[in-house]
């Protein structure tokens, strides 16, 4: 079988997450791993980086917050700003949950969330998805939101090249897409 993992849509994102947070037949809510989702399809990270991710990994930086991780599979430096909205969203999370600055803010392995995660989608039918597929949701949603920029996917996710970026959304470039749409001569 050949398994390929492949970008949640927008709908499949709420239903998965809705189904996490209030539990489903043969499966209790766990609003922690449902969390963990939601940042990944909000940060582009990892799994493995959101596993890792402490709130003092996130510093104020004048007017606004930033993210300073070296991520864990590629080793490189990642730097970027986190949405104030965003930043909220996680302060609120971790005092909920008595997670102190340096603490980890979701106390799971990788493991955990993908299990959880595949038990969610096998009670709501959704085959080909992974936690890898909250990274290319966020990917997809970047590539799409901001005139199809490809390069600008790239350099976010910290891919080498933008034919890995493509790959990885599996979208055509918008360029392709306008000019099989121009070249029409219809009768």
């Amino acid at each position: 079988m050949n398994y390929k993992t492949v970008a949640v849509t927008t709908e499949q994102y709420d239903e998965i997450i809705n189904t996490m947070r209030n539990g489903f037949t043969g499966g209790r809510a766990n609003v922690r791993i449902a969390t963990a989702l939601v940042l990944e399809a909000n940060l582009g990270l990892r799994i493995s980086d959101i596993c890792a991710l402490r709130l003092a990994d996130i510093k104020k930086d004048g007017d606004r917050y930033r993210l300073d991780i070296i991520e864990q599979k590629t080793e490189k430096r990642r730097t970027f700003t986190v949405p104030l909205e965003l930043y909220n969203y996680i302060k609120i999370y971790a005092l909920e949950n008595g997670r102190k600055p340096k603490d980890k803010i979701f106390p799971i392995t990788e493991r955990a969330v993908q299990k959880h995660l595949a038990a969610v989608c096998d009670y709501l039918g959704l085959e080909g998805i992974s936690t890898h597929s909250f990274r290319k949701f966020y990917a997809t949603k970047v590539y799409t939101n901001n005139g199809y920029d490809i390069a600008l996917v790239c350099h976010l996710l910290q891919h080498s090249s933008p034919a890995v970026s493509q790959r990885y959304i599996s979208m055509e470039p918008k360029r392709v897409e306008d000019a099989i749409q121009k070249q029409l001569c219809l009768i």
